[in-house]
């Protein structure tokens, strides 16, 4: 029975907190991401987190009354855009995660470059000398080529400052205020910048024309010993041609914290000394989190007042 409250769907369980405060305003039932019909009837809202898929299929079965699409997320790959702008549907994001996921991009470069993670395995194994033999990469004044130089790109850039480091970045067009603020080259070819790049980092959001942007023509361009970094989005990278590199031998590492087909993870990326494997946890901070449960409360609340969310991206 309605409660007469607006109705909002979710993709999947959230944190108690979050749910609550959804309560206190709204009914809040969880679909699922392939929720029944008697599930989305009379809903407004549709709540996703950033892993949960919202494709055109789903779109196409939410009823008249939903106007918006909540993600959970800074970005939208997640999300059929064009399906959802067909339906008249908005669509919010909560681009609040900058900081916390340019910390761990530096955090898994450096823990990449020094094998931080092959020598703590070995230390845990008791076979101190062997990780204490096993020599990294400096990272202090080597040249960081950075792939989407947005917010967390920039991020990123004022931390490899710290490091004194050349900072080179490629874009869809040059940025010459950041590029002053942070002492960056724009490199309009992106394989000028693999050639030059000691260091390269994937700070780009994922569209259909940058998927597989790192494949195997990009990985044979970077320099030899080179490391990648990707912490925008799993298919920029071309897992299978990446496993090929780092066997070849053509790369000094690489560290990963999304992947193309995750959760799933390439088997053979689990065998390799010099790759740092993380599970998503670019924004996974408590205090970020909190950041994008607040966001995503924001948008719907605006939303159901006024007809539109603050952050809307479609």
């Amino acid at each position: 029975m309605s409660t007469g409250k607006p109705i909002i769907v979710l993709s999947r369980e959230l944190p108690p907190m979050f749910t609550e405060a959804l309560a206190g305003f709204a009914e809040v039932r969880v679909g699922g991401t392939d929720p029944a019909a008697e599930v989305l009837e009379g809903a407004a809202v549709y709540l996703a987190t950033g892993v949960d898929p919202v494709p055109e299929q789903l779109i196409q079965r939410f009823p008249d009354s939903l106007g918006l699409i909540a993600n959970i997320a800074t970005g939208t790959d997640n999300i059929d855009l064009a399906a959802a702008t067909s339906r008249g549907i908005a669509v919010s994001n909560t681009p609040v995660v900058t900081e916390d996921t340019a910390d761990l991009t530096f955090a898994l470069l450096l823990a990449t470059c020094r094998r931080l993670s092959y020598c703590e395995r070995r230390l845990r194994a008791d076979e101190w000398a062997q990780g204490a033999g096993h020599m990294g990469l400096r990272v202090h004044g080597k040249t960081l080529g950075i792939i989407g130089l947005g917010e967390i790109g920039q991020a990123v850039a004022r931390r490899a400052q710290g490091f004194n480091m050349n900072i080179l970045y490629h874009g869809p067009r040059r940025k010459a205020e950041a590029e002053a603020a942070l002492g960056a080259e724009y490199c309009a070819e992106l394989a000028d910048l693999l050639a030059r790049a000691d260091i390269v980092s994937l700070n780009c959001p994922l569209t259909e024309d940058n998927r597989h942007l790192v494949n195997s023509e990009a990985l044979a361009q970077m320099k030899p010993g080179a490391v990648l970094i990707n912490t925008g989005r799993g298919p920029l990278v071309d897992e299978q041609a990446l496993v090929d590199a780092l066997a070849g031998g053509q790369l000094g590492g690489a560290g990963l914290d999304v992947f193309e087909f995750e959760p799933q993870v390439h088997q053979d990326l689990l065998s390799f000394d010099n790759v740092t494997l993380l599970p998503h946890i670019g924004s996974a901070t408590g205090e970020c989190r909190a950041d994008m449960a607040r966001r995503a409360l924001a948008n719907i609340q605006q939303f159901l007042s006024a007809g539109q969310p603050g952050d809307r991206c479609s």
